[in-house]
């Protein structure tokens, strides 16, 4: 009986879309060269195109991260260390998921990866990124300051690629957009004579005119941020003046997100372009004119800090006539922001609610609706059921594992008593270590490859998750503990739909829980981020290691949705 072998997956990913579509395909094709030489099946292919290695928040990488986590299966090979990560801490934290999943990482360049790859690899990769990341600024420079695009596409303007005498390709050239410049045009003098960005949006929806994002215009795509020259009102390209490296993007360290700062204006890189322009400078200084004053706000707060939610449930909230987000529209009441900002055209949900009567609700539901016993019982019999499937599948693959160690042990003896036998040792050392390593890597993955079981949830978890959510609330009143509680009551909703009600004048809401963090706290733990609360009931229905297995994006279609409406 031949020996079943070895299930590979294979990541290939390039950068940008300056690179060759095609490298995908030739790293492909060298880890499947790689991967029949070392004897190995390749189960699956993952792969990510034109998109940074500087980040993990990639659909490939996720996708393979996720396959990982349910043991689909046995060796990551890529072409290099880079193609999975060139951030050091990055891949120091994939190489950790995948150590603990017992998962080994090959590449082509350097054979199975170790912690001294990751270490000194890890680090050259880093260099090499803040290395390209320089010299693509300079080169961006270069061409801001020569009058061209250094990047995107303004709106009103068009790219037009030139080439050379010898054929090659002329980067940044631009004109302008004759429909798109009239918009513009259309714009500034409606400002001018004292129409506001929402006015200005509500027509411009109204006539159907395309927005830059494609979609619908809204007031803070006109009136934009004057300071960071966002916006159509503040973009001086229209004015003849290029502006370049205003901002700079930067990741935030503990939670991976990009968020823009304004550079020094000593920074900045303004160039004259009386070509494109496209509003007069008497409209343009009446615009100005209206605008006032540039003001700053000086504070030392950083930018990640000032983003907190203002409210209980900010950014949860979506309308159920336009899906799009409710936001505060007096100092007391919310109410649908497509239908104020972008017209009728867009949204005709004009009504409102007060944020004390919002929060009411959705914590009474949140209290009493959303772990409804009846729904408990329900997902608790999908969740066994999934999490026995995943288990079974797991089982299935132990006893593969079993019978290859079976009969790597038996080859092994084999060559031992050939030996004795009188074989000079030299014919079968090569083999004789190649199978004593294979033992040896199914031994330890033996040792983690759980076997099927039988899940049975404790009947107080409802009651218990109650209990915690109420002294969640009863938190919100006391000033110590107060936003540690309002993010774990944020953490256990996905959303909010406010709909104009069928009777009366006011709306009805309907809350969707988070179902990974309603598990997490009917499970014992307080928070996405805290650890399990002692408490004896929750023992029996701890799923703290599963959560994200069974309750996570993947896996989310097999399970009822756990909802109320209030």
């Amino acid at each position: 009986m031949s020996q079943p072998k070895l299930r590979a997956a294979i990541y290939a990913r390039y950068s940008t879309d300056l690179q060759r579509d095609a490298s995908v395909e030739d790293q492909i094709r060298d880890c499947t060269d790689y991967a029949r030489a070392q004897g190995l099946e390749v189960a699956a292919t993952y792969s990510d195109r034109a998109i940074s290695g500087a980040s993990l928040m990639r659909s490939g990488m996720q996708s393979l991260l996720r396959d990982a986590q349910c043991g689909r299966f046995d060796v990551l090979i890529s072409q290099a260390l880079d193609r999975l990560s060139r951030d050091q801490a990055d891949i120091a934290r994939v190489y950790q998921q995948f150590c603990f999943h017992r998962i080994p990482i090959e590449t082509v360049a350097d054979g199975l990866i170790s912690e001294i790859h990751i270490g000194l690899k890890g680090t050259m990769n880093a260099i090499q990124l803040k290395d390209i990341a320089m010299k693509t600024h300079r080169g961006l420079k270069g061409r801001a300051l020569a009058g061209k695009s250094a990047g995107g596409k303004a709106y009103g303007y068009d790219l037009k690629p030139q080439r050379t005498a010898s054929g090659d390709l002329i980067r940044g050239e631009r004109e302008i957009n004759p429909e798109e410049a009239a918009v513009v045009r259309r714009i500034f003098a409606n400002y001018a004579r004292g129409l506001s960005p929402k006015k200005i949006a509500e027509a411009l929806n109204k006539e159907r005119v395309p927005a830059p994002s494609g979609r619908h215009w809204g007031a803070s795509t006109i009136h934009g941020n004057r300071q960071r020259g966002t916006g159509i009102l503040n973009n001086e390209l229209y004015n003849g003046r290029q502006f370049w490296n205003r901002l700079c993007y930067d990741k935030v360290p503990q939670t991976n997100r990009r968020i823009s700062r304004l550079n020094p204006e000593s920074e900045w890189t303004i160039t004259e372009v009386p070509e494109l322009r496209i509003i007069d400078p008497e409209l343009c200084e009446a615009v100005r004119s209206r605008q006032g004053a540039l003001k700053t706000k000086g504070t030392s707060t950083p930018v990640w800090d000032r983003r907190r939610p203002k409210t209980l449930f900010s950014g949860l909230m979506a309308c159920g006539c336009c899906g799009g987000g409710f936001a505060k529209i007096s100092r007391d009441s919310f109410g649908c922001s497509p239908a104020r900002n972008k017209g009728a055209a867009v949204c005709s949900n004009k009504r409102t609610i007060k944020q004390a009567d919002l929060e009411a609700r959705v914590l009474d539901a949140l209290a009493n609706h959303l772990m409804d016993p009846d729904a408990v019982q329900v997902f608790c019999e999908e969740y066994t059921a999934e999490r026995n499937r995943l288990k079974a599948a797991a089982a299935g693959n132990r006893k593969e594992k079993e019978q290859a160690l079976a009969r790597a042990k038996r080859d092994h003896q084999k060559l031992v008593d050939a030996i004795i036998a009188g074989i000079p040792a030299d014919q079968v050392k090569d083999r004789m270590i190649e199978l004593d390593t294979r033992r040896q890597q199914l031994e330890r993955e033996l040792e983690h490859t759980p076997a099927p079981d039988t899940v049975v949830f404790h009947p107080s978890m409802a009651e218990a998750y109650r209990e915690r959510v109420s002294r969640l609330i009863r938190t919100l009143g006391s000033t110590e503990g107060m936003e540690d509680a309002k993010e774990a009551l944020r953490a256990l909703v996905e959303r909010i739909v406010l709909t104009p009600a069928s009777e009366g004048p006011g709306l009805d809401l309907t809350l969707v829980g988070d179902l990974a963090g309603l598990l997490r706290l009917a499970a014992g733990a307080e928070g996405p981020n805290t650890e399990k609360a002692p408490d004896r009931r929750s023992e029996a229905f701890d799923m703290s290691g599963e959560l994200v297995l069974v309750a996570g994006a993947g896996n989310r279609r097999i399970l009822p949705a756990l909802s109320a409406i209030i």
